[in-house]
């Protein structure tokens, strides 16, 4: 099954959302689910009925690796 961007989150089947354990628990938060065949969906946990973006494999990897590198810093502050 091939997963689109904008799928509502809630319905992708089989999703198990996970998020960071440096989460602070106010709702904040970017969830994460590996997707059957592949790829990772992302949501807003404010939102778990609102949209997700899907991504591949390598598309994670390359933002993991970013942001292992402090390249999104940035954004943070």
């Amino acid at each position: 099954m091939q997963l689109r961007n904008g799928v509502v989150a809630s319905e992708i089947p089989g999703a198990v959302w996970v998020k960071s354990s440096a989460s602070i628990g106010n709702g904040n938060c970017v969830e994460v689910a590996a997707l059957d065949g592949g790829g990772v969906a992302v949501r807003n946990s404010r939102f778990p009925d609102g949209p997700a973006l899907v991504f591949t494999t390598a598309e994670i990897e390359a933002f993991v690796d970013g942001a292992k590198r402090s390249e999104f810093d940035h954004l943070t502050g």
